[in-house]
């Protein structure tokens, strides 16, 4: 990871003089936390994260008055261990932008990803409200490959984005194709933000009777809908509410195993600045799944205080309740400290994070 960054920021170097036409910035995020995490059975430890922390390059070059291109390579960075591959495993993109909106070309998140925005309070951190929307192979909170979007311009606040992804890989040495699409409609004005997005991803789903149990290729198609508003009812205090279902239906799965899949998640949350640097907060969330037992329940609260514009201190204290079928945690999603949940226990986690913006 080292000599790759290395190599990385030496033909970055190398190639500044043709990049002297754009506007070309670096980016980033370095954010850590410590963690003590509970799966309500056996495991019971003090953990160190990395949570999304990232590193980018971004810029643009104004082409005429009416159009500009620009660009984003985005890689996630590791603290405390090695980790990563290729320099693109965030949003990575070229595009093309001027009154017509913006047309971006290849991987980043989808419509229907961006749209859950407005309510998640806790992004990145023990009580990310991923760790009950975005669960097995059923999951809508993605970022695609091969991704074609346009996102329109804003008209009173209301903005629209669609995007097409061609997805294409190899599972057990065999070619594998999908395809999705990503639609949503944003608002953005004065007290109000909020989205609605809907994503229907077709997948092409073999077996091959190689290993055992055999090998399933594919998850089948699936479809969702997401809707997530905020709502500054006074000047300190942000009201949140966030609603999503999805549904499963993968022939190569039993009717009994899409239904552990398909599943309908909402909550309500709120964010109250004690000071004017200083926000208390909460949320309740809960995963209603179609299959029995295996609903889940999800609290947090956590108290933030931002140092500065760049720099944030906070803790947390989150807790999953899960039916004796299930095994979810509030830990889970976008950190290195991922231990696994037990079925029918409550999993908790209390944290104390330092997150830096550069």
């Amino acid at each position: 990871m080292k000599k790759k960054l290395i190599a990385i920021i030496v033909g970055a170097a190398a190639a500044m003089p043709a990049l002297a036409m754009a506007d070309v910035s670096v980016y980033g995020r370095a954010h850590v936390s410590v963690d003590f995490l509970d799966d309500g059975a056996d495991y019971s430890e003090t953990n160190l994260s990395s949570n999304s922390s990232r590193l980018g390059f971004k810029g643009d070059h104004q082409i005429n008055p009416n159009l500009k291109a620009f660009f984003q390579l985005e890689q996630e960075v590791y603290f405390g261990r090695e980790g990563g591959s290729d320099f693109n495993t965030r949003d990575t993109f070229v595009g093309l932008g001027g009154n017509f909106g913006d047309v971006r070309l290849g991987r980043f998140d989808s419509p229907f990803k961006m749209a859950r925005g407005p309510a998640n309070l806790f992004g990145d951190q023990v009580g990310d409200m991923r760790n009950l929307t975005r669960v097995g192979n059923s999951r809508f909170d993605e970022r695609y490959d091969n991704t074609v979007m346009y996102t329109t311009p804003s008209m009173g606040g209301f903005y629209g984005q669609a995007a097409y992804s061609i997805h294409q890989g190899t599972f057990a040495g065999e070619d594998h194709e999908s395809s999705s699409y990503s639609l949503a409609l944003n608002y953005v004005g004065g007290p109000l933000e909020a989205s609605i997005a809907y994503e229907d991803a077709e997948d092409e789903t073999r077996s091959t009777t190689t290993g055992t149990p055999p090998v399933t290729l594919g998850v089948g198609d699936r479809q969702g809908v997401r809707v997530a508003a905020a709502y500054k009812v006074v000047d300190p205090l942000k009201v949140v509410g966030f609603y999503q279902t999805l549904e499963h239906d993968s022939d190569n799965l039993t009717a009994a195993q899409n239904d552990q899949l398909t599943a309908d998640v909402y909550g309500l949350g709120a964010e109250f600045k004690v000071a004017s640097n200083t926000a208390l907060k909460g949320m309740w969330m809960t995963r209603d799944v179609d299959a029995d037992d295996r609903n889940s329940d999800m609290w947090v609260v956590g108290l933030e205080h931002k140092l500065d514009k760049a720099v944030r201190v906070y803790a947390n204290y989150a807790v999953v309740d899960n039916e004796d079928n299930a095994a979810l945690t509030p830990w889970g999603q976008a950190r290195t400290a991922t231990p696994s949940g037990t079925a029918g226990e409550e999993a908790s986690g209390l944290s104390v994070g330092l997150r830096y913006d550069f």
